[in-house]
């Protein structure tokens, strides 16, 4: 759209010249310069830059951690990291949780790079790294349930760039082995570090957020394994002053009990959802309604046959960046609720394919999706443990035929079997692998515990 206050600022970036500059407004800018190079200077001999310096030649030293599907490839460790978790989410293929997050994107890529990191005779094990994980999983879990907010399907921040950045920093000091202080601060500046907007969802940006997380937990680890301090109450809830709670409208933080006998993991309590194709998590539920009314119009009609519906009806729960009528790109065909449920009655199935360009305009599909009317039922709440999923196509001759979902195949209260897990894995690891390392992987985190370097996987 023309006539708004995002492409006003952008025409302002765009025409702006030196002769637009006031005497006054370049006498006034000029001070404001010359002070701060001053201030710069006299902060160089300040201890936090030197901190901050000594982190940053990190990156002028050898590249050695492994970066996905890239045989010999090696970066510095937080780029690694970096570069991994938007490997992750670059699909939104990667798992969740609940309240909502992509909890293994944003912690594994930092302690992937982190393990090849340390010194040889420093390696963590198999188990150390096991822990770590859970470490950080139990993070972003425990911080999700300080706020009814989180529970539902996000709108102002993105959840694993929020607990995410957390949760890496908690897995990394934990493999890191930082003191109980080195931790405290490691979350603080973690928290410093947090945060990105919802409006980035469906585009290219989004997988940043988890790429960011993973890579800024790392760093917020060594920065304070460095010696950096921070907010020592940055996860309290303190009038006047936001730390955490600056992400949640409603924020009731509670302490952390001891692990061990009074302690069970969150992990223990839930699964985890595992998708069956690379989409937004909202999408498997109108998927698999609109597979189980696929089936009911082929017993119908005897074959799917688009020219006889009138209507198809999504009844699905209110969440704007999901709700795309006419998805033009593929980051935004993963978020659309619309798309996936026409695809899905088009092909019997959501696969890679299914968000390549030819599909995604293809003429057949978009006359389904002129069909598309939406319905918002007040029992649908945007929440991933109480939504449901429905698709109705009204037929020209009168009749309607219905397929609901309450819980797709994957979700944490229906987990996907070791064998559809082990075949999505496979499926995965074939586009960039032989089968020998496909399987190595799979034998290597299977006995992960017995492993006595984990910088091996």
């Amino acid at each position: 759209p023309e006539d708004t206050v995002t492409s006003s600022f952008a025409s302002f970036i765009h025409a702006a010249r030196p002769e637009h500059l006031s005497q006054t407004v370049r006498q006034r800018s000029k001070r404001m310069i010359l002070d701060s190079i001053g201030v710069g200077l006299v902060g160089s001999t300040t201890r936090v830059f030197d901190i901050a310096l000594r982190y940053c030649r990190l990156y002028s030293s050898v590249a050695v951690s492994s970066v996905y599907g890239k045989p010999g490839v090696k970066l510095s460790p937080t780029l690694a990291a970096f570069t991994n978790g938007v490997a992750t989410h670059s699909m939104d293929f990667d798992d969740t949780w609940h309240p909502a997050t992509h909890p293994s994107g944003a912690v594994l890529p930092a302690l992937l790079a982190a393990s090849q990191m340390l010194a040889a005779n420093t390696k963590p094990t198999g188990l150390d790294f096991l822990l770590a994980f859970n470490v950080g999983l139990e993070v972003q879990g425990r911080l999700m349930h300080f706020s009814t907010e989180a529970h539902d399907i996000p709108k102002r921040f993105h959840p694993p760039s929020v607990v995410g950045t957390l949760g890496s920093a908690a897995a990394t000091a934990k493999l890191l082995s930082l003191s109980s202080a080195q931790c405290c601060h490691a979350l603080g500046i973690a928290a410093s570090l947090a945060g990105a907007p919802m409006a980035n969802a469906a585009t290219q940006a989004k997988p940043l957020h988890v790429g960011n997380a993973t890579r800024l937990g790392l760093e917020a680890a060594l920065l304070a394994a460095r010696g950096m301090e921070a907010n020592p109450l940055i996860l309290d809830d303190i009038p006047g002053c936001s730390g955490f709670s600056a992400f949640y409208s409603v924020y009731q933080p509670k302490p952390l009990s001891t692990p061990g006998q009074h302690h069970e993991f969150l992990l223990e309590k839930q699964d985890i959802a595992f998708k069956r194709f690379p989409a937004h998590l909202g999408m498997h539920w109108v998927v698999d309604a609109a597979l189980s009314v696929r089936n009911l119009f082929i017993n119908y009609a005897g074959a799917f046959s688009p020219s006889l519906i009138r209507t198809i009806m999504l009844k699905i729960p209110v969440s704007k960046y999901i709700n795309r009528p006419f998805p033009s790109s593929e980051h935004q065909a993963r978020h659309s609720f619309q798309f996936n449920a026409c695809a899905a009655l088009l092909d019997g199935e959501v696969g890679l394919g299914s968000f390549s360009e030819s599909s995604i305009h293809r003429q057949e599909l978009r006359e389904l999706l002129d069909k598309v009317v939406v319905e918002h039922p007040e029992d649908n709440v945007a929440n991933f443990d109480k939504m449901y999923g429905e698709v109705a196509l009204l037929l020209h001759s009168g009749d309607v035929l219905t397929g609901k979902c309450d819980t797709f195949y994957g979700h944490w209260r229906k987990p996907l079997s070791k064998e559809s897990l082990l075949k999505k894995f496979r499926s995965n690891a074939s586009h960039v692998l032989p089968e020998e390392k496909i399987e190595a992987i799979i034998t290597l985190v299977d006995n992960l515990e017995t492993l006595s370097d984990s910088s091996q996987l």
